[in-house]
């Protein structure tokens, strides 16, 4: 790669301004995001740069005049300015070739080990997934940092403010407006549909159907229809008496006299009636009894006779085959989303209120019961430790893969313009420190007779 004087001088700045084309944008390079941010920090290791090598220029001349002023005959300090100076260039210098073999180079110049972060980036890659591994990922570590924290009486406590519970119930109400909006009803219907239809024609309904019908006749729970049917049926009959005689003498042979068939209408339509009646008035009426023997004998073929069972599994599935019945499933759907959608949307809704009950009643037995706590710590605690032990690889190979593809010399640039600062005071303080070592080293040598 070819370097410039510039690049390779001591305090210079690889890194250039953006051209026009990307000023005032963020540019991508090397997988970075580089902005207005990033700038403004190469701006001040620029700065600090031009300042730590100014201030190396500035003992170098110091040096010089130390000595031509020693030479001139200007007396002993000179000796102790010079040794000063020496020492702080050596100590500028020394510090940095350190801070520039990090990043690139020292003068172009292939001295092994220098260009750390270029030509280390994918082992100092791999060092840091490992050190996360093994110091942040462990399960050990995991489960004592959420046990010291307990999240349990945090959460129990910050959900027993009323006005936190309404913002969980707000937000989840406002989730599931969004999930029911992003299902398609036509998907839904069609597993709806299929799943209710699977079921159905999984399960044997006959038996069931029995076991009821049984307990409902043993507790007469069925009285109830038969009045409703009976009362119904005198009531018909009451208003469509006509009717009756006319269908009953259409049915007559037609050579039997006309008023014959109507005698025999009439006489049938009055029976029925006194029939429907006394049942209807009479709780203990034989036909009733009838009714009580039909349906507990049916109650228990529908259990155990199979010719029984099979004829109801064939209507099942008939009815379970007809369109009509298969869109009345489908359409349940978009009934009950519709439903669920209002009762979101409205503050006072039952759904709502009960949610909020539900979250306040929650967060009060989190806060005072230690041994609730503990339940939810401990589930917390085990669901963090299965996925830091089960991924670890993964957590970690995110890592060292993102910063294998990263581009070796913008890495460098970008952390040079994070910590870049800061090193330049290295240099600084090295130029001060070794000033003052050497000043200490010539002052004790002189007074020891050096």
């Amino acid at each position: 790669m070819e370097r410039t004087k510039a690049d390779t001088a001591p305090g210079a700045d690889r890194a250039q301004a953006p051209d026009a084309a990307s000023a005032g944008r963020p540019a991508a390079a090397g997988g970075f995001p580089y902005g207005a941010a990033d700038e403004e920090r190469r701006r001040a290791v620029r700065r600090m740069k031009t300042l730590a090598t100014g201030l190396l220029l500035a003992v170098a001349l110091v040096y010089v005049l130390a000595k031509w002023a020693g030479a001139s005959g200007a007396g002993g300090w000179t000796g102790f300015v010079a040794a000063a100076a020496e020492a702080g260039m050596v100590g500028a210098l020394a510090d940095w070739f350190a801070v520039t073999a990090l990043f690139k180079r020292p003068m172009g110049l292939p001295i092994p080990h220098t260009a750390i972060i270029p030509t280390k980036k994918d082992q100092l890659g791999q060092s840091l997934g490992d050190f996360v591994g093994e110091n942040f990922l462990s399960g050990e570590v995991v489960r004592h940092r959420l046990r010291s924290v307990g999240i349990g009486r945090r959460v129990g406590g910050w959900l027993a403010e009323p006005k936190n519970a309404d913002r969980v119930t707000a937000e989840l109400s406002t989730a599931l407006r969004g999930a029911l909006t992003v299902l398609r009803d036509s998907d839904v219907q069609a597993v709806v549909g299929e799943a209710i239809t699977r079921r159905a024609n999984a399960q044997e309904i006959a038996p069931g159907i029995g076991t009821m019908l049984e307990k409902i006749v043993a507790e007469g729970g069925h009285k109830r229809v038969v009045d409703l049917v009976i009362s119904r049926a005198h009531d018909w009959l009451v208003m469509h008496g006509d009717s009756v005689m006319s269908a009953v003498s259409g049915g007559a042979p037609g050579w039997t006299p006309r008023f014959v068939d109507r005698k025999v209408g009439d006489r049938v339509y009055k029976e029925l009636m006194r029939f429907v009646t006394e049942m209807r008035d009479m709780p203990e009426h034989p036909a009733r009894g009838a009714i009580d023997r039909f349906l507990r004998d049916f109650a228990g073929d529908l259990q155990s006779d199979a010719e029984t069972r099979a004829k109801v599994e064939r209507l099942k599935s008939e009815v379970l085959g007809r369109g009509e019945v298969q869109d009345l499933i489908a359409s349940a759907w978009g009934s009950v989303r519709a439903m669920i959608v209002a009762a979101a949307e409205d503050e006072r809704s039952e759904l709502r209120l009960r949610v909020r009950a539900g979250l306040l009643s929650l967060g009060r037995r989190l806060a005072a019961e230690e041994r609730l706590q503990d339940k939810v710590d401990g589930w917390l605690e085990g669901a963090a430790v299965y996925v830091v032990t089960t991924y670890q690889s993964e957590i970690t190979s995110l890592i060292t893969d993102t910063v294998a593809g990263w581009d070796a010399e913008h890495t460098s640039k970008k952390i040079e313009a994070h910590i870049g600062r800061d090193l330049q005071f290295i240099r600084i303080n090295g130029t001060v420190v070794g000033a003052l070592a050497g000043l200490a080293i010539y002052a004790v040598s002189q007074a020891f007779g050096g």
